[in-house]
This record gives structure tokens, sequence and C-alpha cells, in this order.
């Protein structure tokens, strides 16, 4: 693991943010593209704002797949929020870090005086994900093409087979690490045996997220996060619709492994949900709070990253953590509140153990003592991904969000909000509140 150089350079000042609903993808493209719901999140955001959009220094987005009409999503949006043909954008892609990595760039940048405002997020609409032909039916489509007469395009249609046509699902192929063969559910189920989950354990973890995300809609917990969205079918969107606040550990039990059909324990149950949605956050330098009168939420302090084993990239979080902890004098007891991106239960489960256990923080990070214990109730307290939905590009975005309406809501201090990443990688942000 390589060590960072930390955030350093001038503070760096989240002012504001917000974010879309989750919405459970249901078979079928959602209502929304995610240029569609990063503008959708941003027009209420900057609409608040003492200045004009085209006051941006830059627009950073985190996107894994946008759609073919929107190349450098970043652009797009940020044309369609009237920012301007001035203001540039560019699109950052850090598979399940993808929104983090957004923040991250934008806060390197105001840290090192090259930017005083950005607006920096993450968007995706995995309903949209595309369905692809198989490399043998776009030759065939080729050879069609080309074909000079209509005996040779007679022909070729005699080559025509069944499995031509055998859709590729785009958004299987890309959850699947190409280095190790796996899909990121089967290496939940690696984390699981190598540190003994249970799959009691998995399902009670879940029941809890839909039970915190259930209880903290119901207490209006939400409400300065989330922006309404209406579709163009005149109906609305108001709260994380993947939630499942009556499902019980009984419901959950029933659920089949999806991932390891005859041994397996990880299910659609205990694993975050395939979903769309779009987060932003507005982040200021000092000078810029100043010139604006601008409020201050919070300030992103540093954000570590680290490579691990693909087999295993759900232990990311532990990686970046104790790198991101060890390089700003902090132990894990010192951090107020944490969120993990429930990626799936197993994981976070797992990231919990190899934080406490002692061979492994010897082994893998080099510590000569374990990281400590999370206190559970300072851990995802409005619930996670698997109750929240997990929109790959966004989810980074939305825990930082989160993380610092939590700490302003328990008018706590520290917090970090950390991920898993597939293809190996894990990311960390350290932030703090204002006051």
């Amino acid at each position: 693991m390589k060590p960072e150089p930390p955030l350093g350079g001038r503070p760096v000042y989240v002012i504001d943010g917000s974010r879309t609903p989750c919405l459970k993808a249901r078979g079928r493209p959602g209502p929304f593209t995610a240029a569609d719901l990063a503008v959708r999140a941003g027009q209420p955001l900057l609409a608040r704002q003492p200045f004009e959009p085209g006051e941006l220094d830059q627009v950073i987005l985190g996107c894994a797949i946008p759609g073919p009409d929107e190349a450098n999503i970043a652009r797009v949006a940020a044309l369609r929020l009237g920012c301007g043909k001035a203001v540039p954008a560019y699109t950052v892609q850090r598979n399940c870090g993808s929104g983090m990595q957004a923040l991250d760039s934008a806060a390197r940048a105001i840290a090192a005086g090259r930017s005083d405002l950005i607006l920096a997020g993450g968007t995706e609409a995995m309903s949209h994900a595309p369905v692809l032909f198989s490399e043998d039916m776009v030759a065939w489509l080729g050879a069609w093409q080309k074909a000079a007469s209509p005996l040779e395009r007679l022909k070729l249609l005699g080559r025509l087979r069944p499995a031509h046509l055998a859709p590729v699902i785009g958004l299987l192929r890309g959850l699947t690490d190409p280095t190790v063969g796996l899909i990121m559910g089967r290496t939940a189920e690696v984390l699981a045996w190598k540190f003994g989950i249970s799959r009691e354990a998995m399902d009670a973890f879940a029941l809890r997220s839909h039970q915190r995300l259930a209880r903290a809609q119901a207490e209006g917990r939400l409400a300065e996060e989330i922006e309404i969205l209406y579709d163009d079918e005149g109906r609305y969107h108001d709260h994380d619709d993947g939630v499942r606040p009556d499902t019980t550990l009984e419901q959950l039990a029933k659920l089949p492994p999806i991932f390891e059909r005859e041994f397996g324990l990880v299910t659609a149950g205990n694993s975050s949900q395939v979903t769309d949605g779009a987060c932003w956050l507005l982040l200021a330098s000092e000078e810029a709070v100043r010139r604006y009168e601008l409020p201050v939420l919070g300030r992103i302090v540093d954000c570590a990253w680290a490579g691990l084993d693909p087999a295993t990239m759900g232990l990311g979080p532990v990686y970046a953590s104790a790198a991101l902890l060890a390089r700003n004098g902090l132990d894990l007891g010192d951090i107020d509140y944490w969120e993990i991106n429930e990626a799936f239960a197993a994981q976070v489960l797992a990231c919990l153990e190899a934080f406490a256990d002692a061979g492994f923080c010897r082994d893998e990070l080099g510590r000569d003592r374990p990281l400590g214990r999370i206190d559970e109730e300072r851990l995802n307290v409005a619930g996670g991904a698997i109750a929240v939905g997990h929109p790959v590009g966004m989810s980074g975005a939305r825990i930082v969000l989160h993380l610092l309406r939590a700490l302003a809501e328990k008018q706590a201090h520290l917090g970090v909000a950390t991920l898993c990443i597939g293809g190996g990688q894990g990311g960390a942000m350290l932030v703090e509140r204002r006051g």
C-alpha cells in the first residue's frame, strides 16, 4: 500500500449539498437517465445559492456507466444546469468510488489554490445500463452492412443462428472483475468464508439497515438532503423507494443465494440494490466563503485510496481507512460517526472483523496492534445501501453528504465515509463538522 500525500494546502469547505431519492430498478429503464438525475439534483441546489452557476470554477462528476448520449456527462450536466459554456467540466470513473473521487479531485484543486468554488458529485442510472450484442453478432452485422448484393445478404441470413441474438447484459459484465473472473457478489462470499460471517448475521445486518432507513424517513431526517423528483408521467418521487420497513428475519431467511447457488450465503436481501440516483456537493475555499457569505456545513480534511486483491475487494474500507487515520494521527476511537457503504452485508461485517483482527492488521496493514472495533451505533445510523440502494457512481458522494448531515444532527466533530471499489480498491474521506 503506497502512501499518498495529505490534502494539505488551503482548507476546503462543504457549503451545501443535495441528492435525488434512490430509485430501485424494477426490470426496465427508470424514468430518468444519469444526466437527468444529475440535473434534477443540481437545479434546486444551485437555485438557493447567492452566486450564479456561471461563477463556478468547474464541475466534476463521477459516473461509471454513462449512456451513449452522455459522453463527458459532467459537461452535459453542467450545460443543462445553466453553468454556461465558460465553466469547464470533467467526468471521473473509479467504479464504486467515482462520486468520492469527484469530491477528492475538487478538494485538491481548491486546496492547491487552483479553484475556489466547485460543484462535485456522482450520478448513475443503473436501470439504463446497456444490453449488448455478442462479438459474433457484431461481426455478422458488419458483414451485413458490407454486403454488395441481395444474394450476399441472403447467404448471410442463412448463417444467422439463435445464439447470435442472445443478449449480453452490460451491468453483469461491468460488475464482474475481469482479472479474477468474480462477480462482486462472489467476492462477498469469499469474505464470508474468510471471516466466518454467518447467513444469520448477514440477514440481521440487512434488517437493521431497512429499519434504520425507515425510521429516518418517518422522522424526516433525510428531508434536507433529498430533492423531490417529478417524472414525465406526473408522478413524484420523494424517498428512497427500495426500503422494506416491514421485512422480517424470517422473510430474509427464505431468500435463496444468488451467486453460489448450492452453498452460498449472499442473497438479494442482504446485498445492495440496483438503483438510480445522483448527488452533488458544493465545495468552496475560505475566500469564496467570505466573498459570498456562505454557510459552512463542514470541511473535507483528507481522502485516502488503497489497492488490494480484487478477490477480496470488499475489505477496501479497512485498507483506505487505516491509511487515512495514520496519516492524520488519529485512532479509530477518535471518529464520532462512520459511513461504510453497504455493498453487501457480508462485506461490511468482514470489514468490522478486519478492523479488530490483530493478525489481519499485522499481516496486511503492517500494524503492531489492531485498529479496534467500531461501535455499530455510530455506523450507518440511517441505514445504508442495502436499504437505500447503491447507484455506483453516486454512492461515494451520497455517504459523504449524509455523514456531514449526521454530524450536524448529532453535534459531533469527526466522521469517516468509506467504501469498497470493484477491481480491488478502497476509498475513505475524513470530514469535520464546522462549529
